[in-house]
Parts: C-alpha cells; structure tokens; sequence
C-alpha cells in the first residue's frame, strides 16, 4: 500500500508542472496591435517541403503583417525560389561565422532587415491555423507586450510521431510556464518554434548575438529577457499554431531530439526538473506494480490514472492516438533512450547529423 500510495503522490506532479496549458485568444480588441508593424522573420534551411504550408497559412490570415522574410541558411533545396513563389521576400545567408550556430546566425541576420517594430520569429515547419495571428496578436496585446512565445500543437499524422509524446510535454513542462500557478510564475524559457517579441527589447539584450553558439537559443535568451525586466508570456497553440515535428522517419526523430534535449534539462529550473523526474518515476512504477507487485486491480487503478492523465496532457500539446495515452510506458521508455543518448554525445562532445551540417549535442 506504501508504493501505491507513493505512486499516486508522484503521479500528482504531473498535474503540478502541466496543470494550466493556456490557449492564446483572450478575446480582447485588437484595435491597439497594427499587424502593419509586424516583421515575420523565418529562418529556413532545406524547407522547400515545409514552407508553402506556413506561408500559405499567412496569405490565408484575416490580417496581414508588414512582411515576411525567409533566410535561406545556404539550402541545397528550392527554398529560395519556393519562398519567393509565395510572396516572401528572400535573404541569401552570408556564410555562417565561427561561434554561431545555423539558425541563430539565420535569425540574426532577418532581425537586421526588418523594418517593424515586432520581430516574430518563426520554425519553416509550423503554421497558422485560421485567424491564428490575430489571436496570438491579441494575447500579445493583452500580455503588455515584452515577448510572446507559442507551443504548436503537434499535429501527428504517422506511427514513429506518436514516440514524441513525452518530449512534447517535456518541453512544455520545462519553460515552467504551465504550471498550476500559471502567470504568477515568470517562464524560464521560450519555445524555440515561434517567438513574438518587441524590436526594443530583443536590441536590448543583444538579440540572437548573445546566444549565437546555442542549439536550443530559445532558453538561453529567455534568460537574458528575464534578466533585463522584460516580461515573458508562454501559451498553448491549439486551434491557433501549429507544427509537425519530425516526420520523415524514425532517424530523424531520435537525431532531432538529440540535438538539444540534454542542453534542455539543464537550463530547466530544478524544482520543475525535479517534478519531471519524479512524474516519470511514477509513472513506471504503475506498470511494474501491476507486472509483478500483487494487489493487481489497485495497480490497474493506478496505471488507469496514469493513462487518463497522460492522454489529458497529449490532448493539449498535440493529436496523438489515444492508444499512445493507453500503451504510455512505450513512449516513456523510448525517452528515457533517447535522452541518454543526448546526454552521452553532449559529454562527449559528439555530433548529430542535422540538415546536411554536422552539430554538436548541446
């Protein structure tokens, strides 16, 4: 009864770190926000495949930004001619420096063509879902300004994506910006895919320049914002914003999330990471207790609420197959691998093949 008991207690951290996964759109006027001051900044590399379905998404808005600008970082694809067969006006990145990493130096340079005086950044593999802007325009709006920053909802369409399950809620979980106490705990980190912020405090903190040599530059900068007073707002993007992460294959998945998670980890907060761990553990234990700790129908309960909770979360983050929800511990397991494997090349300072570059595990 003391590890069931301790499994119920573990199986409420969940609750703690994701409880209040808000949704953009708070249905304030938007009277105030002149789409005409916004530059939409998209850094791309090898995304003639992603990019007419954002900028298709754009065109199809209720209203319209100043303009879109898509770095091609050296793409050996259509990108260019495809992002300006959609009405963006293209820049030819300059060949990436020492110290900087592809999409960092992408970003920077779109920053220094802009002329709004909102920079929003955005992933080539995201789209807006109908009147999506002038939803998260409003948020903005209604947030005071400073930066706004969107989890796509995942839109999963293939059997391998169902493995991101837990590094989707993860990610979420690790901003520390869904928690239970909601707004009244600042966020500690941005979502990398979709970043709105005002041009005087992304100069403020030196922009991406500071954080030129980060994989995962949306935590790294999300420091230096919170440390310069700017005030940070995370939201959920469903029915808003939306993505598909990693759908070629399963080695795109497993190197994907290589890259950076381990780097994630530790810029999360420890209390949060803390609770992660702890919700994870806890988890497990239910499948384990109900293999081989007797009292089958109270780990059946247990593992119940185990699915329940995890398949509430997967609803806010993406369209995951409620069989994902049931048969969790696969995902879990799948992981746990993965992140060790983050971890190990992170040590060993080893690289991932990523978009035809060779990157170091962050």
């Amino acid at each position: 009864m003391i590890a069931l008991a301790v499994t119920l207690a573990l199986w409420f951290a969940g609750w703690i770190v994701l409880g209040r996964v808000k949704r953009c759109g708070c249905g304030q006027s938007i009277q105030f926000v002149r789409a005409g001051l916004l530059s939409i900044i998209i850094p791309a590399r090898n995304e003639e495949q992603n990019l007419p379905t954002l900028l298709r998404s754009l065109v199809a808005q209720s209203i319209r930004p100043r303009e879109i600008i898509v770095v091609d970082d050296a793409s050996t694809d259509r990108t260019a001619e495809v992002a300006r067969e959609h009405g963006a006006r293209v820049i030819n990145s300059q060949p990436l420096p020492d110290g900087w990493r592809g999409k960092t130096w992408a970003c920077h340079q779109g920053a220094q063509s802009a002329t709004g005086d909102l920079l929003l950044f955005l992933d080539a593999d995201t789209w807006f879902e109908a009147d999506g802007l002038r939803r998260v325009l409003e948020e903005f709006q209604a947030a005071g300004g400073g930066v706004l920053s969107v989890a796509p909802h995942h839109a999963v369409r293939s059997f391998h994506e169902q493995f991101s399950a837990f590094f989707n809620l993860v990610m979420l979980a690790g901003t520390g910006a869904f928690t239970l106490r909601g707004d009244s705990l600042a966020p500690r980190g941005l979502l990398g895919q979709f970043m709105l912020i005002e041009r005087a405090a992304y100069q403020r903190v030196g922009g991406h320049e500071a954080v030129k040599g980060r994989i995962l530059e949306n935590f790294w900068l999300a420091e230096q914002l919170r440390a310069a007073g700017v005030p940070l707002r995370c939201r959920g993007g469903q029915e808003v914003f939306s993505f598909r992460m990693y759908p070629q294959s399963w080695r795109e998945v497993v190197d994907g999330w290589t890259k950076g998670f381990a780097s994630g980890a530790g810029q999360t907060p420890l209390p949060i990471l803390l609770l992660v761990v702890a919700w994870m553990f806890g988890l497990m234990t239910a499948p384990l207790g109900l293999a081989f700790g007797g009292q089958s129908l109270l780990w059946l309960a247990a593992y119940g609420l185990g699915a329940g909770q995890v398949a509430w979360l997967l609803r806010r983050v993406g369209t995951f197959h409620w069989s994902t929800a049931l048969l969790y511990p696969a995902p879990l397991v799948f992981y746990f691998v993965v992140f060790a494997r983050s971890v190990s090349r992170a040590r060993n300072q080893q690289t991932v093949a990523w978009k035809g570059r060779q990157v170091h595990a962050d």
